[in-house]
């Protein structure tokens, strides 16, 4: 490409990045009001926005502010104009089912509970000029295998964490809907679309390890979830809704019992996202199979599963929990470097965590 061909390219991009969606004309048109509120969107979302690349030669993702939202209308990225805490704000139906169980979960006595894994709910606000819209306000989380696991040992505190299931059916807790509280691993920040990057979109951020930094996990998005007081369990037809359509008892018609297919749904998911994926986490497969039963009624309640993980997990020695999570497909050579790896990399980071960890897990 000839330097005249090169300028037309970037001049082109350059135009076509400074155009914005109709998604984000919505939010730039809500900026104000939500920095009344105390929010303030990146800077490509804010009213009277110049693009950073305008009057240059320089192609937009040079410039953090080129970089777009992702294809979800109802989310945005934020940051705390007091703290500085990026969040996420979420357009709701105000009163709708969602909001409304997700602050009653994180409401006292329940948001003084350690064991309470339901997003927190930072605020909740009506629009000022539409009363029939709120915004959610929720911290920024993340995938659970971003940054990816680096031991067995966190495989096992994933599930610690997420087998303390409250009162809340949620029919969804898959992949996309457990996520985590990483913050802490990322002494710099980082971007909220390149989660790799700095908050310049540019730079690599960098890392902590997750032996010695803990996090946290959370279900979010109870979109389809309906709260049921600790008194009281129902059966209830919801229909085959939610991500896991491998729940064989789903039904738009013949009533089920949700909280047996929450057990069945996270059980599915340590399949896929751990024992499928990984060859040394086998001692996750009883309870797996327990969890997974096809008749509802012989899978185990919350707290039956969870006395079953606490057996298990005791007798996972701590050599084995130091070591990386191996993937099925890797050759064997390749595990044996990475277990001795892993190995010495715990030793160096958490020598102490995880000789902690594994008194906490006997006990």
């Amino acid at each position: 490409m000839g330097p005249e061909e090169e300028q037309a390219e970037i001049q082109s991009s350059q135009e076509l990045f400074a155009q914005l969606g109709e998604g984000e004309k919505a939010w730039r048109d809500r900026q104000p009001f939500l920095q009344s509120r105390g929010y303030m969107l990146r800077p490509r979302y804010r009213p009277g926005w110049v693009p950073s690349w305008k009057g240059t030669n320089r192609h937009p993702i040079d410039f953090e502010d080129h970089i777009r939202l992702p294809i979800r209308r109802h989310l945005i990225d934020a940051t705390r104009i007091e703290g500085g805490q990026i969040v996420y704000i979420k357009r709701v139906k105000t009163n709708d089912a969602e909001s409304t169980i997700a602050t009653l979960l994180r409401a006292p006595p329940l948001r003084d509970n350690p064991a309470n894994h339901c997003v927190p709910i930072l605020d909740l606000f009506e629009d000022d000029v539409d009363s029939s819209i709120s915004y959610m306000v929720m911290p920024f989380l993340r995938l659970i295998d971003s940054p990816e696991f680096e031991t067995v040992d966190n495989l096992i505190d994933c599930a610690d964490q997420l087998l303390e299931i409250s009162n809340d059916p949620d029919t969804d807790c898959t992949y996309r809907n457990i996520l985590m509280e990483a913050t802490a691993l990322f002494p710099k920040s980082f971007h909220p679309v390149y989660d790799e990057l700095l908050p310049d979109g540019y730079t690599p951020a960098p890392i902590l390890s997750r032996i010695c930094v803990p996090v946290k996990y959370y279900y979010v998005d109870f979109g389809i979830s309906v709260f049921i007081p600790p008194d009281v369990h129902p059966k209830l037809a919801i229909g085959p809704h939610g991500r896991d359509k491998e729940v064989p008892e789903l039904s738009e018609t013949v009533p089920y019992d949700p909280f047996k297919v929450d057990i069945f749904i996270l059980g599915n998911f340590f399949r896929r996202y751990f024992y499928d994926k990984f060859s040394n986490v086998d001692f996750f497969l009883p309870l797996i199979r327990s969890m997974t039963q096809e008749v509802p009624t012989s899978r185990p309640t919350a707290a039956e599963a969870l006395a079953q993980w606490k057996t298990i997990r005791c007798r996972v020695s701590a050599v084995h929990r130091a070591w990386k999570p191996r993937a099925r497909e890797d050759p064997w050579f390749a595990r044996v470097g990475y277990d001795v790896y892993a190995l010495f990399r715990t030793v160096y980071y958490g020598g102490r965590y995880i000789v902690e960890r594994s008194s906490e897990l006997q006990g």
